[in-house]
């Protein structure tokens, strides 16, 4: 603050250092110049700043959401950091271009990195070429202070060495590319020579066993039950433990109270300021803050470590909460507004907003918006009325329709708009007045078996999941019938959701359906719902094409009978022959997958009987109905923990990248989904895969295949006979083959979003175990559920998505 600021001067320091000019600013890396108003978002910054210029004198600093683009607190001084980790001003540029003519032969202009860069705009993998920017380039090692504490877990030498090998491989493949030469690894990366002995010379602590897993035991207890107000057990615990305790608070305030707390049970705690201080300072009792939910006993030190939730049996807040979307933000002032974007008046339709103009009415100055009409019509709207304008989001804003003043089309769009909600409304009025009268079955949660069957989940539930859970649980207690969206990712663990709320009613007497888009997809579901409840006695069945007449038959005399608790299958469960005994709950998965009159189907019983609904690319009337209240909604955001990140390329169509992507998989030991949407062709593409990759053993798998065929060669590819999996979409209602975790998409751009967003979610193995053994080694197991070993860390898994 009190800075001297040259905005121009400034805005080229920013694009300079890669930041992006853009009319609002939401995420990291762009910046947005209003005359004398600033805003921008450095990287590695929580939220963006705003600055205020009085002149060319900086008034004020202050935080904003970027969601809201509302000013919160004011700061004194802002640090900046650029927005890429090579420069890429004329000094950069030109250092570039003269040690990238030293080191490749031929005409520089043949490439594309070098054209690139000396135009300015770095090219995707331009981080294979950082040394070319520096005089010397550094390494981790060269930043982390001297002092840092380096830990060797594994066999790091074996690893090292796979991943210098596949830098050789790579290497040796593209290097032939005039357009991309390739710098050799030892000037790309760290060689083992220069590394190994770095990190013996720092390393502070090694860990190696002769484990065939890799796993690595430490010998530990966990802490028994210590609440209790009175401080009786956490006594009695410090007395039998004999060794050293260090009581943990989520922060320093929370750490003072728990100290004070010891201290009226006659206890004299010392405060310790780091984990180092406590081993090497010999206190009986300390006191320290961290965010721990759990602590455990050390038996080889003799130190116990205990949380503050099992002292007090709550878990720590959350100290950083996201800022909650306002659903009804509008435009609150001229700065959402960009020129020429495309508006809506409320009177008189879709216009242009042209900026702002004073206009002087009975000797008085006022502003107005300037909105421009077909044929060349404007009309001045006075900011008195900005509540009137809204921004168009019907579509592109190039593609957005242009109105004209005074005529009929926008009043006609307006009236038959309002029938279509009118008769919405009539219906939806009509499904809440019958759910509100209808009384029906409420389903209590028995505490104790519903603890024991929750011990079957080997993980821990996100915030967000369990918050889902409880609100399904609240709604199944009830009498009137549930009608709640749980909408999340995939993988976020929406199924779940589904088990617990299918516990909840079986376990009060009721049955449960399970309806699914695809057969593959309810055999799956029927899998995974029988492996939860093998314990039980509960019996689970599917009804698809994949039975025979006869077991469909014997299944539809079972469920009248009552004598199947859980049944999973597709539409066939909403034809009329089927009858259930007593039906409590219905859970539909994928709703957008189903046609209108399955929906109308599904719309009779909602009134009736108890619906969950699971999506992750809910449709517009359901999100709708679930956002204006009509239908309740859970919103699962938050990842599994440790979840990996999806990595997603999108590139042309290239022989060399589409073997390069099957041999990275088939050298960890997995599998590879090959998407090709056309079945006329779909032999061509498997004699050119094998072609492309022939030490791969290829199948292929569509929709006009003969049922017992196409589950055949499914089986065949979960239990790995197979390599590559050449198939249509098929396949996008979530098959689970957790040994798959690379995708090659065919003419993507031929896919539409929600297709392309449910195909990703499938390259994530799913609750088991990576596909070969030297990955097993990194993720530790946790509770065998029905025989199979379940993981708390997922592996990180390859996306590619191209079109020619």
């Amino acid at each position: 603050m009190g800075e001297r600021l040259d905005p121009l001067a400034m805005r080229e320091r920013l694009e300079a250092a890669g930041y992006a000019s853009v009319s609002e600013v939401r995420a990291h890396g762009e910046y947005a110049l209003r005359g004398a108003v600033l805003d921008l978002y450095p990287m590695g910054s929580d939220l963006p700043y705003r600055i205020d210029l009085f002149d060319d004198e900086i008034e004020s600093i202050r935080r904003f959401d970027p969601e809201t683009q509302r000013s919160t607190d004011q700061l004194e001084t802002v640090r900046l950091l650029p927005a890429r980790e090579f420069p890429l001003d004329e000094d950069g540029i030109k250092g570039f271009r003269q040690r990238y003519r030293q080191r490749f032969a031929g005409d520089p202009s043949e490439s594309v990195i070098y054209s690139e860069v000396s135009r300015g705009t770095p090219p995707g993998g331009i981080e294979y070429y950082l040394p070319l920017f520096f005089e010397r380039t550094l390494s981790l090692l060269d930043y982390l202070p001297k002092d840092t504490l380096i830990a060797e877990l594994g066999h790091v030498p074996g690893a090292l060495d796979r991943a210098w090998a596949q830098a050789q491989d790579r290497y040796e493949q593209r290097s032939v590319d005039p357009e991309r030469p390739l710098l050799e690894p030892g000037e790309a990366f760290i060689g083992i020579d220069a590394l190994a002995p770095a990190l013996k010379q720092r390393c502070a602590l090694s860990i190696n066993n002769d484990d065939e897993n890799g796993d690595v035991e430490f010998s530990s207890n966990s802490i028994p039950t210590l609440s209790g107000s009175d401080g009786a057990q956490f006594k009695a615990f410090l007395q039998d433990f004999g060794g050293r305790v260090l009581v943990v608070g989520d922060s320093p305030g929370r750490r003072e109270a728990l100290r004070d707390w010891l201290r009226t049970l006659n206890l004299k705690p010392e405060r310790s300021e780091t984990w180092q201080g406590f081993v090497t300072g010999g206190q009986r009792l300390a006191v320290a803050d961290a965010e721990l939910e759990a602590g455990c006993i050390l038996n080889d030190d003799g130190i116990a470590i205990v949380a503050e939730p099992q002292l007090t049996g709550n878990r720590p807040p959350t100290r950083r909460r996201r800022a909650a979307r306002d659903p009804e933000a509008a435009i609150r002032d001229l700065a959402d507004l960009a020129l020429d974007a495309p508006v809506v008046h409320a009177d008189h339709g879709v216009g242009r907003y042209r900026g702002l103009q004073k206009i002087s009415t009975g000797g008085v100055d006022t502003e107005f918006l300037t909105l421009e009409y077909a044929g060349g019509d404007k009309l001045y709207v006075p900011v008195s009325s900005l509540h009137l304008i809204h921004r168009f989001t019907g579509a592109d804003a190039d593609t957005a329709p242009l109105h004209k003043l005074g005529n009929e089309r926008w009043g006609k769009a307006r009236k038959k708009a309002a029938e279509r909600a009118r008769d919405v409304a009539a219906e939806l009025l009509e499904i809440q007045a019958r759910r509100a009268a209808e009384i029906g079955d409420a389903f209590p949660v028995d505490e104790a078996d519903y603890k024991i069957f929750c011990d079957g989940f080997p993980f821990s539930e996100t915030p967000d999941q369990a918050r889902a859970i409880g609100e399904v649980l609240i709604d199944l207690s009830k009498p009137q019938p549930m009608d709640r969206v749980v909408c999340g990712d995939v993988g976020f663990g929406k199924t779940e959701v589904a088990l617990r709320s299918a516990f909840a009613v079986v376990n009060n007497g009721a049955q449960v359906c399970v309806l699914v888009p695809t057969t593959l997809l309810a055999a799956q579901h029927a899998q995974t719902f029988a492996d939860r409840f093998a314990d039980w006695p509960v019996k689970v069945d599917s009804l698809s094409r994949l039975k025979t007449k006869k077991e469909r038959d014997q299944l539809l005399q079972n469920l009248a009978d009552g004598k199947v608790d859980i049944v999973v299958g597709t539409h066939r469960l909403l034809q009329s022959d089927v009858k259930f005994k007593k039906l409590g709950l219905l859970i539909v998965d994928e709703e957008h997958r189903f046609g209108v009159r399955h929906k109308e189907n599904i719309k009779a019983l909602r009134a009736q009987v108890d619906m969950l609904t699971l999506t992750a690319t809910p449709i517009p009337r359901t999100l709708n109905m679930s956002l204006s209240g009509l239908r309740d909604l859970s919103i699962i955001a938050t990842p599994p923990e440790q979840r990996l990140a999806i990595q997603t390329f999108v590139a042309r169509r290239d022989t060399a990248l589409i073997q390069e992507a099957c041999r990275r998989e088939l050298r960890r030991g997995g599998q590879i989904y090959y998407l090709h949407n056309e079945v006329k062709d779909i032999e061509r593409v498997a004699r050119e895969l094998n072609e492309i990759v022939p030490e791969a053993r290829v199948r292929i798998a569509h929709g006009q295949m003969r049922e017992r065929e196409l589950e055949q060669v499914m089986l065949d590819f979960y239990h790995r006979r197979f390599d590559v999996l050449l198939c249509t979409t098929i396949i996008e209602s979530g098959i689970d083959v957790p040994s798959a975790n690379t995708m090659i998409i065919d003419r993507a751009d031929k896919f539409g979003l929600a297709q392309l967003h449910q195909l990703r979610g499938l390259t994530p193995p799913r609750l088991r175990l990576p596909a070969n053994p030297a990955a097993q080694g990194h993720y530790r197991r946790c509770q065998k559920t029905a025989g199979r070993p379940r993981l708390t860390r997922r592996p990180g898994c390859r996306l590619y998505a191209g079109h020619t």
